[in-house]
């Protein structure tokens, strides 16, 4: 009777604890929206949004020019991309409020990738110098400038566009790793599932650049710019099933999660691997939740599956870099906005039909 009260008790006091923590941190979640630009800065336009909700939520405002740190250059960037991240943290989903913020976004800048030229450099700064087309990985850099660490960037090829190469960060190292975590090597089969969308088309191209036999996986009306990016084979979901075709493969990059553990598996060959790299740009639908779940308990137990985080590498950027100047990929990008069109962009991507990437311009 004593061990009861003592745990009713122990749930009460957690349950008024979390309940208090939460209506704390909800009405002390704020940003610096409401805050005025210091007297006599220099002004820059940069996209924000202030609060959650849709993409009108994205609006152009003046903010203050940033400074560079010792170790940052200052890039006066010229394209900025969309990432499959950036529509569930402006729309506020509640799993990433937690971290972004309860009632309002604590950070309020948008994207992440971005391409530009460097227009002054820290005092710690060694290998970049103003001048230099870069590109990399900053948050808010759908703006007219950011500050960015040197160990965030990497030079730009000439061969490729502000447009083509702001697309390249997040979701070029996202395929990287996770081809490299499913092992790939030359004169292997491999088949890229959801081979379209952002993270698709760089796999795809980076898979080819290691030698291997492609096989993407797409609608009717990705085929030829599958067929263009160097697939070598291409199959049309539509119409057709991958899991019933008779071929196996050495390599199954899974960037969209619509088959079952033991579909996925019956394509693999004896010793290949299925990489569980995501869900597909429209997001997951209530069928899809089960099997992404189930994948990811397979990726504990079966060595088969196997899943990955994406982690900023400079190595891994200057590689991708590397294959640009070498024409071995050439980003994707279907569409561009100017800046004061960004909400569009972002409506346009949430439609999930999105192919490649979708980028911002900045004059």
């Amino acid at each position: 009777m004593k061990l009861k009260r003592i745990l009713k008790w122990s749930f009460f006091t957690i349950f008024v604890g979390l309940v208090t923590w939460f209506e704390f941190a909800y009405w002390t979640s704020t940003n610096d929206c409401g805050r005025n630009v210091f007297p006599g800065a220099e002004r820059i336009k940069a996209i924000r949004y202030c609060e959650y909700g849709p993409p009108d939520v994205l609006k152009v405002q003046e903010i203050a020019k940033p400074v560079p740190k010792d170790n940052e250059l200052l890039v006066r960037v010229r394209a900025a991309s969309l990432n499959f991240i950036d529509s569930p943290l402006v729309s506020g989903q509640w799993a990433l409020r937690l971290l972004a913020g309860l009632r309002k976004p604590k950070f309020t800048g948008f994207g992440r990738d971005f391409a530009g030229i460097v227009e002054a450099v820290g005092n710690n700064v060694t290998g970049f110098k103003p001048g230099d087309e870069v590109f990399g990985e900053k948050g808010g850099a759908v703006a007219e400038y950011v500050c960015v660490r040197q160990d965030r960037v990497a030079l730009k090829p000439a061969n490729v566009t502000f447009e083509q190469a702001g697309a390249v960060s997040h979701a070029g190292v996202t395929a990287l790793q996770g081809l490299r975590t499913g092992k790939i090597h030359a004169g292997q089969k491999v088949l890229i599932n959801g081979a379209s969308g952002g993270v698709g088309t760089f796999a795809l191209q980076i898979a080819k650049a290691f030698d291997t036999e492609v096989t993407a996986v797409c609608t009717t009306r990705n085929m030829e710019m599958a067929r263009k990016l160097g697939a070598d084979q291409v199959i049309d979901y539509t119409k057709e099933d991958f899991t019933n075709r008779p071929e196996r493969y050495d390599l199954l990059f899974d960037n969209v999660s619509n088959h079952s553990v033991s579909e996925r598996r019956r394509v693999l060959k004896p010793n290949g691997i299925c990489v569980l790299a995501g869900i597909g740009s429209a997001g997951p639908n209530q069928g899809q939740m089960g099997r992404i779940f189930r994948g990811f308990g397979a990726a504990m137990w079966d060595k088969k599956f196997v899943r990955y985080t994406t982690t900023f590498n400079p190595a891994d950027l200057k590689f991708l870099s590397d294959l640009m100047a070498e024409s071995e990929i050439t980003p994707f990008v279907e569409k561009t906005y100017p800046l004061s069109e960004t909400a569009e962009a972002l409506r346009y991507f949430n439609e999930g039909h999105a192919r490649g990437k979708i980028v911002v311009t900045v004059p």
